[in-house]
């Protein structure tokens, strides 16, 4: 066996910004170059100053242009510490930090540390999961960790498995993907489904979603067991565990039971709401999950994992029999039936990330005990949150939240032109770099007109409903100004 390659020296010729990551000497090389990144990172964060920042789009751009210049793709590199130093504390500065309370928009979490080290690791080491002589104990963690989650999802299951995937995105491609595979050919869904549901089944050549009303931003079961009544078990019916809009869960266990006696598929998109099992006390939100076809969750929600983290599991592992394919070179038969797990046929991907290294990492360091807490947290925080808007004499409710997502309205947005007004108010606050906040249309309005509302999506464990208190005054005070102004210009009020 040849010697390995030995590290380079600073008399080898090898500059350091050639230095691999891996083999002898990898990790010594990256602890000396991390620094250099984080000293970036920590001076960007300092001058940002906030959770985003200020002056919008055009601000940015014009920063990166005076930064780069014309020097987007340079000649002649300026070194490795100067570079990470440098485009460290641009992409800081320039970024929404998701760790600041008042970056709060989105279901973007702030990644636990222990996860984003162990994502330094697995990408200095590099493991592509297309086949198990890439990935020897990658691929051995990732099965672990996939066959634990499934039986989360699926604990009374004979043969429960999971596959890693991207995200939410994914898994609802897969979960529409093996009900075809299956023979079924129609989705049906809620109007408060995520937008991928529709886009899946475009993708997969099937007719495009029944769409089922919504009450409460849950599926309405007798509207869903009339639109299965013509379709049968040719449907494959789509429910939520955690809306996009207001983290509303439908009622999974009288839509389990109508897909059981119509002969219909069952699919969850539980991206958002699915690791409240974790939970002791909150699993019960999410009762019914088990009687799903299949799942899909995402641990950079709650996880609390760097993007991307998704996981779609199935009830019965000879469902994902449906994503075998072959390549000689990568799982050839013999090498199969040598023994070589084939790690193609768990991924519609071919070279993929080990993004199952830092989950596991994670769940071994805390346990689902541990990731149940901090859902606890952030549920604790959006009923904390929601009591202070309804105690807010300029704000108004939309209702008490289920997960972490709280919904609400400036008073001032009442009458005509309110949507625009709570449009700016985001804007607004945005641009200014003084919050991220997001929006959602609901159908509240004459004759369920939909009307757009805020919404704070809390993943920050770490936080109290008293750290929100000056963001909802900001709101309050924003949209005042903005409706002094919109009626201090109004011929109509001269």
């Amino acid at each position: 066996m040849a010697d390995a390659p030995s590290a380079p020296t600073a008399s080898s010729g090898v500059a350091s910004a050639e230095w691999l990551a891996g083999g002898p000497g990898g990790a010594d090389r990256l602890a000396q170059l991390l620094p250099a990144a984080l000293r970036g990172m920590a001076a960007g964060t300092a001058e940002r100053g906030g959770p985003v920042p200020a002056g919008g789009p055009a601000a940015v751009a014009a920063t990166l242009a005076r930064t780069l210049s014309a020097d987007g793709l340079p000649r002649h590199g300026v070194g490795a510490e100067q570079a990470l130093e440098e485009l460290s504390a641009l992409l800081a500065a320039g970024s929404a930090d998701p760790g600041d309370p008042a970056c709060a928009a989105h279901l973007h979490c702030p990644p636990l540390a222990v996860s984003v080290a162990a994502d330094v690791v697995a990408s200095a080491l590099n493991p592509s999961m297309d086949s198990w002589d890439q990935a020897p104990v990658a691929s051995e963690i990732e099965r672990e960790f996939a066959t634990g989650i499934a039986r989360l999802c699926y604990p009374d299951a004979a043969r429960p498995d999971a596959v890693i995937t991207s995200g939410g995105t994914e898994s609802n491609l897969l979960g529409l993907l093996l009900a075809r595979e299956s023979a079924v050919t129609r989705p049906v869904c809620g109007a408060n489904s995520h937008h991928s549901v529709a886009r899946a089944a475009w993708l997969l050549g099937l007719p495009s979603p029944v769409v089922v009303p919504c009450v409460d931003d849950r599926m309405v079961p007798s509207a869903l067991a009339e639109a299965l009544a013509p379709l049968g078990a040719q449907a494959v019916v789509v429910a939520t565990a955690g809306t996009t809009n207001t983290g509303r869960i439908d009622p999974l266990p009288e839509i389990a039971e109508i897909c059981r006696r119509t002969g219909a598929r069952l699919h969850v998109d539980a991206a958002y709401g699915g690791l409240a099992l974790c939970s002791e006390t909150l699993r019960s939100r999410v009762a019914g999950l088990e009687l799903a076809d299949s799942v899909a969750l995402d641990l950079h929600k709650f996880g609390w994992q760097p993007v991307a983290a998704g996981v779609f599991a199935a009830r019965g592992e000879a469902d994902l029999q449906a994503l075998t394919v072959r390549a000689e070179y990568l799982n050839a038969d013999d090498d199969t039936e040598a023994g070589l797990p084939d790690l193609l046929g768990r991924s519609l991907r071919t070279s993929r990330r080990p993004d199952a290294f830092r989950m596991a990492v994670t769940l071994r360091a805390l346990g689902t005990a541990g990731i149940g807490a901090l859902v606890e947290r952030c549920c604790a925080n959006a009923s904390g949150v929601h009591a202070m808007v309804e105690d807010h004499p300029a704000l108004r409710s939309w209702g008490p939240p289920e997960l972490s997502t709280v919904v609400f309205r400036p008073v001032a947005a009442d009458g005509a032109a309110g949507d625009e007004l709570v449009a700016q108010v985001r804007r607004t606050l945005l641009e200014d770099g003084t919050a991220v906040i997001g929006r959602g249309s609901l159908p509240t309005g004459p004759d369920g007109e939909a009307q757009l509302w805020l919404k704070l999506t809390l993943l920050h464990p770490h936080t109290r409903p008293a750290d929100y208190r000056a963001l909802l005054d900001a709101v309050a005070t924003v949209a005042a100004d903005l409706r002094t102004s919109v009626t201090r210009e109004s011929p109509v009020a001269s």
